[in-house]
């Protein structure tokens, strides 16, 4: 079975940065990343393939960057000018099976 965590989450305020990290124990065609806010339907945040394609919620897009190290099996989103709206679970998805338990952002106005 695949396994996946995530990494990286924390606290930080309005305008910060922080880089979430996914490792993939097994192979990969893309990543997904989401973020689920409690009560709130899960919303999609960006996509990488190991070919290097990406895509990204419009909501993001501009603020976070997907990459990934085929080599480490990992993927990252950097993200940076944070809002609190960016507040989330945010948790990495292998070719649409496995997911991971998800890593918390909080930022804070």
């Amino acid at each position: 079975q695949v396994r996946l965590m995530e990494s990286g989450g924390g606290l930080v305020q309005a305008g910060g940065s922080l880089r979430l990290s996914c490792t993939v124990s097994g192979s990969m065609n893309f990543i997904d990343w989401y973020r689920q806010v409690p009560g709130k339907e899960r919303e999609y945040v960006a996509t990488i393939t190991t070919g290097g394609n990406t895509n990204y919620a419009d909501s993001v897009k501009g603020r976070f960057t997907v990459s990934v190290d085929n080599a480490e099996n990992t993927v990252y989103l950097q993200m940076t000018s944070l809002e609190p709206s960016d507040t989330a679970l945010y948790y990495c998805e292998r070719d649409d099976k496995d997911r991971g338990p998800g890593t918390q952002v909080t930022v804070s106005s």
